[in-house]
């Protein structure tokens, strides 16, 4: 990729309670580059992302979003990022309308009006303008999420499970939506997700976590070509093993502890 980086994330460190949840994780979005962060629950992305968007703060390692560094310019930075995520409730008694109006007043759209008209149009959910929140189904509720993410025209379009849960016929609608907008725009996206197949549809670059570290950075093939694997699902289900059996040891050598320590 040649485009300039927006987003440069090096030697992530996150400890917690239970152990190190991000070991020195480099993760950067360039321009118009559609990536995708990937692993098996336990792997460290959530953790990773929230770094990323300045939620937490990383203990070691440092973030630069639009040249600004985290988390002291955050305000700046998130000006030009917009989050969806499909598990993120919309107001129950706001109207659809009400509830874009409201983010366009807050991002200081000159034209908030206008701007709202034209999400409406381009994610075809005009229909919802008038409905509230709990005359929504979950994958309009999506829709709306997503519209309301891109009010602004950011540079960069953060995406934590877009599609979970989502009917195949809106499934195949936002990745479209997510498509037309990145070649419009020139929009960079940086998706989690546990739909292999979506993300090697959607995103031109992978990087797969394993217990918080960067286990493979590259296009769906590449990476699926270095594990020996046929796709990214089965990429995902190696690494998931390898996890799964890892626990398997850790729990077999915390019994002997406790047996030694007690005998």
């Amino acid at each position: 990729m040649t485009g300039a980086p927006l987003l440069t994330a090096r030697a992530l460190v996150k400890e917690f309670r239970r152990g190190r949840a991000v070991d020195r994780v480099d993760l950067r979005v360039r321009e118009g580059e559609r990536v995708a962060l990937l692993g098996p629950n336990g792997a460290g992305k959530t953790t990773t992302l929230l770094m990323c968007l300045g939620v937490i703060e990383q203990d070691s390692g440092s973030v630069e979003l639009f040249g600004h560094p985290l988390p002291a310019r955050r305000a700046a930075a998130m000006a030009r990022v917009g989050f969806a995520a499909g598990y993120l409730p919309l107001p129950d008694r706001l109207r659809v309308h009400e509830y874009l109006r409201m983010y366009a007043d807050l991002y200081g759209l000159r034209y908030p009006g206008r701007a709202v008209r034209e999400v409406l149009e381009q994610w075809r959910i005009e229909h919802l303008a008038q409905s509230i929140g709990t005359e929504l189904s979950s994958g309009q509720r999506t829709l709306v999420g997503l519209a309301k993410a891109v009010l602004h025209r950011p540079g960069l379009l953060v995406l934590d499970e877009p599609t979970a849960a989502l009917d195949p016929d809106v499934a195949l609608r936002v990745r479209d939506g997510l498509l037309g907008l990145c070649e419009r725009e020139g929009t960079a996206l940086l998706v989690t997700s546990h739909d292999m197949a979506e993300v090697a549809k959607l995103c031109e670059r992978v990087v797969f976590l394993s217990a918080g570290r960067v286990s493979a950075d590259g296009s769906p093939a590449e990476v699926a070509k270095r594990f020996d694997r046929a796709d990214l699902e089965g990429v995902f289900l190696h690494l998931a093993e390898e996890r799964d059996r890892d626990r398997s040891g850790d729990r077999a050598r915390d019994d002997r502890d406790r047996e030694e320590t007690l005998a």
